[in-house]
């Protein structure tokens, strides 16, 4: 179900590739005079030092901070945030996950596999049809509900969260199958309209139902979100959709940072334990919803407001739901196979 960790590394695969990117960034800043183009767009370069800590660090993808900063601090539209998370995430979350798998974390392959899979349809089918259908606000909102639940489950659950060790050993077709479905749904959904959250669908599962260790959950989540990056980002280019404009700009600031950043989030969280950071992102999920609020109130209004909250509500239901659940499954295995 996991790949183990052996002593050998391979972290000069991750190097290799790291300086491939520069490379070609540098290709792009120099050879096509985009430099002052690149410093015009230093703050959200700056916001994605933080973002990309916290996309190595954290289930949450780089987008998490990069979608509020570009959608609530500098007023853009949503769905350039969401192409932003797709493009940043690309090069920010793909860096994190070599550097993973170059350093031979535990990972949970077979969720993992079929969460991959789910996407490969999911993810299309939702930018082409589901997206659309969703104006701006209600991205905002989305994005703000799932969120909030998101970080509300880490405040008054961390420390169960935090304590659990190895996974919960079910059937990996078990396994690959609920990671199909998975993927499939999130993808189509979630990560269509918002550019994040598959991450935080996969690390939900693993920590709940399969009661993961957070060392085998977040990596195996930032995989998939990088995974789901890419894809997203070549459907809608491949596909002549594109990505909204600005994006690109935004992208050439932020790049050479995320590349480093999201490993290096990797890489402190594992000296300095993950329980901390967590806290404080979960924090700032809470407070990026209740910023959201404030700046809709008018259009919201009282029914408004009151649906997002009673979405919050409904989102920790299900939360419950899935740790009763993870917690009914593994007392049916320690039953079929008591201990000696």
């Amino acid at each position: 179900m996991t790949l183990l960790k052996p002593q050998k590394t391979h972290l000069w695969v991750w190097l290799l590739c790291l300086m491939g990117f520069y490379a070609v960034w540098l290709y792009l800043v120099v050879g096509n005079a985009l430099w002052d183009t690149a410093l015009a767009h230093w703050p959200m370069a700056l916001a994605m030092a933080i973002g990309s800590y916290a996309a190595g660090s954290t289930p949450m993808g780089g987008g998490t901070v990069g979608f509020p900063v570009l959608v609530l601090l500098f007023e853009l539209p949503a769905s350039l945030g969401r192409d932003f998370s797709f493009a940043i995430q690309a090069i920010g979350m793909t860096s994190a996950s070599i550097f993973i798998l170059a350093r031979r974390q535990p990972l949970a392959v077979s969720i993992l596999s079929g969460a991959m899979l789910g996407s490969l349809v999911g993810l299309p089918l939702g930018i082409f049809f589901i997206a659309p259908q969703f104006p701006e606000l209600w991205i905002k909102l989305i994005f703000g509900v799932v969120w909030a639940s998101f970080g509300l489950l880490h405040l008054y659950r961390i420390n169960e969260i935090a304590g659990h060790t190895g996974m919960t050993e079910m059937d990996e077709r078990w396994d690959f199958r609920f990671g199909i479905y998975l993927g499939l749904i999130a993808s189509a959904t979630v990560t269509s309209v918002t550019g994040v959250g598959i991450d935080m669908v996969i690390y939900t599962a693993l920590i709940l139902v399969c009661r993961a260790d957070l060392k085998i959950a977040i990596p195996t989540s930032v995989c998939i979100m990088a995974f789901n990056s890419i894809l997203g980002v070549s459907v809608k280019v491949f596909s002549g959709q594109g990505l909204q404009p600005g994006v690109f700009e935004n992208w050439l600031a932020a790049a050479p940072v995320v590349a480093l950043g999201a490993p290096l989030g990797v890489y402190i969280v594992a000296k300095i334990g993950r329980k901390p950071t967590l806290l404080v992102v979960a924090a700032l999920c809470v407070g990026q919803f209740i910023w959201t609020l404030h700046s809709e109130q008018e259009v919201l209004g009282f029914s408004g407001m009151a649906i997002a909250l009673c979405s919050v509500a409904v989102c920790l239901i299900g939360f419950e739901i899935l740790r009763r659940w993870g917690a009914s499954r593994l007392e049916g295995l320690r039953t079929q196979r008591p201990l000696n």
